[in-house]
C-alpha cells in the first residue's frame, strides 16, 4: 500500500498533496485575499505517536473569513424563463413533444437486450465509461450469484413474471402482481430476484419499485437488509437523495446495516454529490461499520471527478485502515494520471498493479492506449494494442470493441478495417456502435452509415443508445440535415426519443451556431417528457451563451441545472464567471452563492472571479476615495 501511495506523490504539482498534518489544504495566493481554502480528509490536525492522523472521520472545512451569506439569489435579477420568442419544434423534431404510447414504450423495452446504461444519470469521461463498473453492480451481484446455481439458462435471461408485468396494459405493477397471485403462479424468491434484475436492466426503476412494494404491503416476502437496500437505491433513482434519506429513517434499526448506507452512498456518488457522499461516509464511521476496498472506491471515483487533490487522502486512509487496494482502485488511478498527462505516473502505477500480483485487464490496457494516443506516444500506444489483441484477433475477439476506436484515435484506416472484418461476419452491438464511433473519427461516413444499416437489419430494433452513436458522428461534422432524418427514423421506428438523444440534438444545433434553437429542443423535451436532461447538454448551451456574454441566459441554464438536482461544479461556475467576463460587467453575491454551496474556487476560478469583482480597488478608485 505504501508502494501505491507513493506512485502519487509526482501529482503533488498537478494538485494531488499527501501532507499527513493537512492532507489536502491550499493557501490560494491570488489578488482576493480574503478567500483561503482548506481541506483536511482527517479530522484532527495533530500527529499520532505513529506519524498518521488518529482519527478516521472524512470532512472538509472551508474559511471565508470576510463575507457572510446574506443571500443566495442569482448575481443578476435573471427569471427563469428566457427573454424573446422560442421557436416551436419543428422540421421533424416536433414529436420530441410527446411521450411514446404505453404501447410502444413497452414494445421498445422488452426487445432491447443492449439498454445497460442510464442516460439521464451522472456523466462520466471516456476513461470512466470504460473503467466505472455498472450502476447496477451493487444490487445485482449478490442476487446473481444467489441464482446461478437455481436457475437454468434459459430463465437466467427473462423470468415469467417479468414478461407478465410487461405484457399488462398500463403501467401498474400493482395490478399485474394480483392478475400474477390470483391465477396460481409462482412468485418464489428467485422468480422476485430475476424481475428485479430484469427491470433494472432495461432501467425501469419505477416498475422495480412498484413490485418491492407491492411484496411489502402484501408480505410475499420477509424483507432482508438486502431488500430494504434494494428499494432504498431504488427510491434514490427514481425520487432522488432526499427521499432515499427519508426512507433510511423509515428502515427498522436492525436492518439499517452497512448495505443501507453503501447503497446510499453509491448513490451519492452516482449524484456527484460531494458534500452529501462525505456526510455518508462519516456516518458509517460513526456506526464503527467496516471500511471496504468498496467504499474506499466509491470515494475515489468522486474525488477523481471533482476534486483530485483528495484521492491521496483516501489511500492515506486506506493504508492507516490496512484496506488493500483493488483493481478498480489501480483502474482509477491510472486513469487520473493519464486525464492529468502525466505519463510516466500512469506507468508506475502500471508497474505497482503488477508487482501486487494483479493482472491489468483490457480496460486498464485500453486507458494507457488512450492516452499513450493522445500524449503522441505512437508507438507505446500501438505496442499496447498489440498486446489487446494477444497474436489471434479471433480468438480474443473480446478485444475488439476498445480496439476499433483505439486505432482510430490514431487515424489508421487499415487497422480498423481489419478489426471490423474479424466482427462483421457476426457482429456484436457493441462492436457495431465502436465501429461507427471509429468510422466516424476517420470521416468515413459512408463506411459508419453501413455499419448502422446492419444493426438495423440484424436486431430489427435498436436502442436510443444505438442511433446516438450515429448522431453524434452526424454532430462532429455538422450533418444537420441527416440528423434530422436520422431521428425522424428513429420516432418511425418506435424508439424512445430519451435524454441521450436531446443531448446530441443540442450539440448539433450549437455546432451549427443554433443555440436558441438547441435551447428550445432541450427545454421543450424535458418539459413534455418529464426527463432529466444531461449534465452536458446543459454545459453545452451554457458555454455558448458564455462566449457571447449573455449574462441572462447563463443564469438561466445555471438555475435549470439546479433545479434538476446538479450540484455545484467548477465547470458550472466558470462558465458563469466566463459570462460577466465577455460582459464587462461586474458579478455581485457570486461568493455568497459558492459559500452557500460549500463550494470554492481554484486558482483559475479565483483568476476569473478578479476580473469581474465589484469591488476590485483600481488606481482610479483610489483618486476617487
Amino acid at each position: 500500500m505504501w508502494a501505491l501511495r507513493r506512485v502519487s506523490l509526482p501529482l503533488r504539482k498537478q494538485g494531488f498533496s499527501v501532507g499527513t498534518s493537512r492532507a489536502c489544504c491550499a493557501n490560494l495566493e491570488l489578488p482576493i485575499t480574503y478567500i483561503q481554502d482548506k481541506s483536511f480528509f482527517l479530522e484532527s490536525p495533530q500527529l499520532g505517536s505513529d506519524g498518521f492522523l488518529p482519527s478516521k472521520r472524512l470532512y472538509t472545512t472551508n474559511v471565508l473569513s470576510k463575507f457572510s451569506v446574506d443571500r443566495c439569489s442569482l448575481s443578476s435579477q435573471a427569471g427563469t424563463e428566457s427573454s424573446g420568442e422560442e421557436d416551436d419544434l419543428e422540421d421533424g423534431f416536433s414529436k420530441l413533444e410527446t411521450p411514446p404510447t404505453a404501447e410502444v414504450v413497452q414494445a421498445s423495452n422488452a426487445n432491447d437486450e443492449n439498454e445497460d446504461e442510464l442516460v439521464s444519470g451522472p456523466e462520466i469521461s471516456d476513461d470512466e465509461a470504460d473503467i466505472e463498473p455498472s450502476q447496477n453492480e451493487l444490487e445485482l451481484s449478490e442476487i446473481e450469484t444467489d441464482l446461478n446455481d437455481k436457475l437454468s439458462p434459459r430463465r437466467r435471461d427473462v423470468s415469467a413474471l417479468f414478461k407478465a408485468i410487461l405484457e399488462f396494459p398500463g403501467f401498474s405493477v400493482h395490478s399485474a402482481l394480483d392478475k400474477w397471485v390470483k391465477e396460481g403462479n409462482d412468485l418464489s424468491r428467485a422468480e422476485i430476484s430475476l424481475t428485479k434484475i430484469n427491470l433494472r436492466r432495461r432501467r425501469m426503476f419505477g416498475r422495480a419499485l412498484q413490485l418491492s412494494e407491492w411484496l411489502e404491503a402484501h408480505k410475499q416476502i420477509e424483507f432482508s437488509e438486502r431488500d430494504y437496500a434494494s428499494r432504498l437505491d431504488l427510491i434514490a433513482k427514481v425520487y432522488g437523495l432526499w427521499k432515499a434519506e427519508k426512507y433510511v429513517e423509515m428502515i427498522p434499526q436492525s436492518f439499517r446495516g452497512e448495505k443501507i448506507y453503501r447503497t446510499l452512498l453509491v448513490n451519492c456518488v452516482g449524484a456527484n454529490n460531494l458534500k452529501k457522499a462525505e456526510e455518508i461516509f462519516n456516518k458509517m464511521k460513526d456506526l464503527e461499520f467496516p471500511f471496504t476496498s468498496f467504499t474506499c472506491n466509491q470515494l475515489l471515483l468522486l474525488y477523481k471527478r471533482l476534486d483530485k487533490k483528495k484521492i491521496a487522502d483516501v489511500l492515506l486512509f486506506m493504508e492507516k485502515e490496512n484496506v488493500k487496494p483493488t483493481a478498480f482502485t489501480y483502474k482509477l488511478l491510472i486513469a487520473t494520471k493519464g486525464e492529468s498527462n502525466d505519463i510516466a505516473g500512469m506507468e508506475q502505477v502500471y508497474g505497482t498493479m503488477k508487482s501486487e500480483g494483479i493482472e491489468p485487464d483490457i480496460t486498464v490496457k485500453a486507458v494507457m492506449a488512450k492516452h499513450y494516443a493522445s500524449g503522441g506516444l505512437k508507438e507505446k500506444a500501438e505496442a499496447v494494442l498489440k498486446e489487446m489483441e494477444g497474436g489471434n484477433l479471433k480468438e480474443n475477439r473480446w478485444a475488439c470493441r476498445a480496439l476499433l476506436p483505439l486505432y482510430a484515435e490514431l487515424g489508421q484506416v487499415d487497422e480498423v478495417g481489419r478489426v471490423w472484418n474479424v466482427c462483421m461476419p457476426k457482429p456484436w452491438v457493441e462492436e457495431c456502435m465502436a465501429a461507427i464511433e471509429a468510422w466516424g473519427k476517420l470521416n468515413k461516413i459512408e463506411e459508419a452509415e453501413a455499419v448502422f444499416d446492419k444493426m438495423l437489419k440484424t436486431w430489427k430494433r435498436l436502442s436510443s443508445r444505438q442511433y446516438a452513436v450515429l448522431l453524434q458522428v452526424y454532430t462532429n461534422h455538422k450533418m444537420i440535415e441527416k440528423g434530422k432524418d436520422l431521428v425522424k427514423r428513429m420516432v418511425d421506428n418506435n424508439c424512445e426519443v430519451d435524454p441521450l438523444i436531446w443531448d446530441a440534438l443540442v450539440k448539433l444545433y450549437v455546432e451549427i451556431g443554433e443555440v436558441e434553437k438547441a435551447d428550445s429542443i432541450l427545454r421543450k423535451a424535458a418539459e413534455k417528457n418529464h426527463k432529466k436532461p444531461m449534465f452536458s447538454s446543459y454545459m453545452a448551451l451554457m458555454d455558448q451563451y458564455s462566449k457571447r456574454g449573455d449574462i441572462h441566459n447563463s443564469e438561466k441554464i445555471f438555475y435549470r441545472m439546479r433545479r434538476d438536482g446538479y450540484t455545484a461544479r467548477l465547470r458550472q461556475f466558470q462558465s458563469l464567471v466566463q459570462a460577466y467576463i465577455n460582459a464587462k460587467a461586474p458579478a455581485y453575491g457570486l461568493w455568497e452563492r459558492m459559500k452557500s454551496d460549500n463550494f470554492f474556487p481554484n486558482k483559475a476560478l479565483l483568476g476569473q472571479l478578479s476580473q469581474v469583482d465589484p469591488f476590485k480597488k483600481t488606481a482610479v478608485s483610489d483618486l476617487l476615495d
